[in-house]
């Protein structure tokens, strides 16, 4: 009885694929989420998850920032991108942070069904006909997932760092909202620098927001005419 969590801030389409799930396996148990922090909420409240469908595009998260905070928060849980593109980059990028499949939202019933089968087996499923990035036509993109691993290896409370520098804050401030020392802090600072290879706080937000904009870029050039 496979328990499944989608994470789709669009009512309609969040509604068909939880329609769609409990038809495909009629004895699967699906919870929603409509944003990464509720996704986040509702992953801590259900501990026999076996799987998350997640939409690339949400409102608490760009590029590849929801799913790098869900693979940082819970590695050893599955997830499967639902997505509007399914442009070779984003997808390879994808693979590269560990997903365990990738379904176009354009994709049929069957395709889902068998995507969700593939990824509780242990398996990877990709889209029909689908054929990995090269690293020489990659623009960069091999440098961009050496960053992306490096920001995986992060611990769940560095990684909620790195995302508060992001956000300018200050450590004295992300002290008082984690509800610990400077001490600690500064030591989780030291501890991101060191795993993401850079030398200040600005290199480190730099490295993150890298991330974030390559999504960005790879889809705004799929959606020129």
């Amino acid at each position: 009885m496979p328990n499944i969590l989608v994470v789709e801030d669009h009512p309609l389409f969040r509604e068909a694929l939880g329609g769609t799930i409990r038809q495909a396996f009629a004895d699967s148990t699906v919870v929603e989420a409509d944003d990464i922090e509720s996704a986040v909420s509702t992953i801590l409240a259900n501990k026999e998850l076996d799987l998350v469908l997640l939409d690339l595009k949400l409102p608490d998260a760009s590029g590849f920032g929801g799913l790098l905070t869900l693979r940082t928060r819970f590695p050893k849980l599955p997830v499967v991108i639902v997505s509007g593109t399914d442009d070779r980059r984003i997808v390879t990028e994808a693979l590269s942070y560990g997903v365990v499949g990738f379904i176009p939202k354009s994709a049929p019933k069957a395709m889902l069904r068998n995507a969700i089968v593939e990824a509780l087996e242990g398996g990877v499923f990709l889209p029909p006909g689908f054929t990995k990035v090269d690293e020489d036509e990659s623009d960069g993109s091999a440098g961009k997932r050496d960053t992306a691993k490096r920001i995986s290896s992060l611990t769940p409370q560095q990684f909620r760092v790195l995302q508060m520098l992001n956000e300018g804050k200050l450590n004295k401030q992300i002290a008082y909202e984690l509800d610990v020392g400077e001490t600690t802090v500064k030591a989780h600072v030291s501890a991101i620098l060191r795993k993401l290879k850079v030398y200040s706080r600005t290199q480190a937000v730099l490295k993150a927001r890298e991330i974030e904009e390559d999504f960005v870029e790879t889809e705004d050039k799929t959606q020129t005419p």
